[in-house]
C-alpha cells in the first residue's frame, strides 16, 4: 500500500516545495549537480530542513521508485470543495470540468491531470469510493500538475451531475457510439465524463449524459487507454477555443 504522504522525483518534489506542502525533505547523500543546488536553495527559501539520505534508504522508502535522489513527506492533499468552486465556475462562460468515473490507475489519474493543466481544464472531479485518490504515484505522474488543477472528491457522482446541470453545464460522456469528437459542439460550460479503464461509464451516469462522444478507430482494439482518450478530448475542447 502506498504511503499517501510520500512523494518522490525532482518535478514532484519541486512543485510540492513551491506549494508549501513539504513537511520533510530527503535528498540522496552523494548526489551533486545543479538540480541539488536548486532544491537546496528552494528548501532554504521555504525553511525546510534537508535530510541527506543513502540511496539504499530512498529505494526502500519509495519501493524502488524512480526518485532521482529526491523524496518528501507532504501534507495531506488538499481537495477542493465543490460548494465553493461551483459558484465561481458558474460565472465562467466556457468552464470545463473533467469527471473521472471509478478510475483505479494512479498513473492514468496523474497523466490526465497533466493534460488537464496543459489545456486549461478548470477542475477534476473524482468519486470517494471504488476509485483512486491523489496518491504519490498520481502526483509523480502529473509532474506537478496536481498542484495547479483543483481536484474535488465527492461521495455521489450522480448527485454531482445534477448540481452541475443546475449550474448550466452540459454533460458529455465517452462511448463507442456517439457524436464523432471532431463534430462535437464544445461551446458553453462542459462537464466531460471519462469512464473506468475496464467497463467505461456506469449505467446510472449514462442516463444523465446529454450527449455521448466517440473517438473513431480502425484497428482491432475496441477502446483507448483512459488517459489517451481523455487527452484527445481535452485537446479538442482546447483547440476549438483557441
Amino acid at each position: 500500500m502506498e504511503n499517501t504522504d510520500l512523494i518522490y522525483g525532482l518535478h514532484a518534489v519541486t512543485e510540492a516545495l513551491n506549494g508549501d506542502l513539504v513537511n520533510k525533505l530527503y535528498v540522496q547523500e552523494d548526489l551533486r549537480g545543479k538540480n541539488v543546488e536548486k532544491i537546496k536553495e528552494l528548501a532554504r527559501i521555504k525553511k525546510v530542513n534537508i535530510s541527506w539520505t543513502p540511496k539504499t534508504e530512498l529505494n526502500k522508502l519509495t519501493e524502488n521508485g524512480v526518485h532521482q535522489g529526491f523524496m518528501a513527506r507532504v501534507s495531506e492533499f488538499a481537495y477542493a470543495d465543490l460548494a465553493t468552486l461551483l459558484p465561481e465556475l458558474a460565472e465562467k462562460a466556457d468552464a470545463t470540468i473533467l469527471i473521472l468515473d471509478e478510475l483505479t490507475d494512479p498513473h492514468n489519474l496523474g497523466s490526465i491531470a497533466r493534460t488537464a493543466d496543459a489545456t486549461g481544464v478548470d477542475a477534476i472531479i473524482i468519486p470517494k469510493h471504488r476509485a483512486v485518490g491523489i496518491t504519490p504515484t498520481a502526483v509523480k505522474a502529473s509532474t506537478g500538475a496536481l498542484q495547479h488543477v483543483p481536484v474535488v472528491r465527492v461521495t455521489n457522482l450522480s448527485q454531482t451531475l445534477d448540481k452541475l446541470k443546475s449550474a448550466g453545464f452540459w454533460i458529455f460522456g465517452t462511448d463507442m457510439d456517439g457524436t464523432v469528437y471532431n463534430k462535437w459542439n464544445t461551446k458553453g460550460k462542459i462537464a466531460l465524463i471519462i469512464g473506468n479503464e475496464g467497463h467505461g461509464i456506469g449505467q446510472n451516469l449514462k442516463k444523465q449524459v446529454d450527449e455521448m462522444i466517440t473517438i473513431p478507430m480502425v484497428g482491432h482494439v475496441q477502446s483507448l487507454n483512459a488517459s489517451v482518450a481523455a487527452s484527445i478530448l481535452m485537446y479538442e475542447v482546447f483547440r476549438n477555443r483557441l
